[in-house]
């Protein structure tokens, strides 16, 4: 026998804040959340009227209570459901997917959050500066993503308190960040804001670590996510970098993999520019590594849950690829299982 409980909005916040099981908790502030959200989504994104004051008052006291209880407890529960998981949800309702509206909804919803929540946010920045030597202990690791979710949050501020109060502090966090964990947290909010400063961290980022390979995957990855408008030409551009080697699998996966994966609102574009740029790759890619540009292929899995105009982009893109002549078998076969 199955038993369907669907709770209340007001029920799932009350769990949210108040449940004495972490992951009940953070399982309900997750539903909670998404379905904030795809009410966000059905309103077009715009506005905040879609969310409820009982989520915005369950994420409060989420922080203020995780100073007392746990700081990563609380730093899993705040965050919002990525855009993947929401696209998900909407192909999982029989919903045509909308990335425009997913991005727009998600957005506006942490930065109504960062204004209702400044104070807490603040408080519980302050309450977790370093101080002592770094560890790489789970009290540790908690306080950095908690302290690192705060600040991202305050990222979203509106324009006079960012340059005023946040900007000159994940700066600070840039530049004198203890750990490669802070200092990646500072530049991921910077590298999605359309600031001059941003560059500049980019630009020194990059001058110091070029000769870590690994981390300069991270500079690689942290741009082909960024929300501004241009990522797709940036992430051309990159290709063309020094740091990057289409024969390199993991340059493929942080540069090219993270923006057709991790990046949905730019590599679904309406116009077309994200999949036009994936079948370029997974062309030429294929002769060198057909298992890698299989898995870059696979980015166009769900292409028939969108809209009309994205469908058509998406197809030619994909019979562009099946046309490649001597296509190997690996790419072949996930491009003809997506447009049978």
């Amino acid at each position: 026998m199955h038993l369907d409980c669907e709770q209340t909005d007001l029920e799932l916040a009350h769990l949210m804040a108040h449940d004495s099981d972490a992951f009940n908790r953070w399982e309900a502030g997750q539903r909670l959340a998404t379905r904030v959200l795809l009410a966000g989504i059905a309103a077009g994104g715009e506005g905040s009227g879609w969310i409820p004051d009982a989520f915005v008052a369950a994420c409060a006291l989420v922080l203020d209570d995780a100073l007392a209880n746990s700081p990563a407890l609380a730093a899993e529960a705040l965050v919002l459901p990525a855009e993947q998981v929401l696209a998900e949800e909407m192909a999982g309702r029989g919903q045509v997917i909308d990335p425009e509206a997913i991005h727009r909804a998600r957005i506006n919803l942490r930065r109504h959050l960062a204004a209702q929540l400044r104070p807490g946010f603040e408080t519980v920045w302050t309450a977790l500066a370093p101080s002592g030597p770094y560890s790489a202990d789970g009290a540790q690791v908690g306080r950095r993503a908690l302290r690192n979710l705060c600040l991202g949050f305050l990222a979203e501020s509106d324009e006079a308190y960012l340059q005023a109060s946040v900007l000159p502090r994940l700066l600070s966090q840039f530049q004198q960040g203890g750990n490669m964990t802070d200092v990646i947290a500072a530049l991921t909010a910077l590298a999605n804001l359309d600031l001059s400063e941003r560059e500049q961290a980019l630009a020194a980022f990059y001058t110091q670590w070029q000769d870590e390979a690994l981390v300069v995957d991270k500079w690689l990855q942290v741009q082909a996510t960024s929300r501004l408008p241009g990522t797709t030409a940036r992430v051309r551009e990159l290709m063309q970098h020094p740091a990057f080697d289409l024969k390199n699998p993991n340059k493929v996966y942080a540069l090219l993999r993270s923006f057709c994966g991790a990046n949905p609102r730019h590599f679904h574009m309406a116009d077309g520019s994200g999949y036009e740029l994936a079948s370029e790759v997974i062309i030429e890619l294929q002769a060198m590594n057909p298992q890698v540009a299989s898995r870059l292929a696979r980015s166009f899995d769900r292409w028939r849950q969108f809209d009309a105009v994205r469908q058509r982009h998406a197809r030619a893109a994909l019979e562009r690829i099946a046309a490649c002549e001597g296509l190997a078998k690996d790419v072949a076969e996930v491009v003809g299982s997506a447009l049978k």
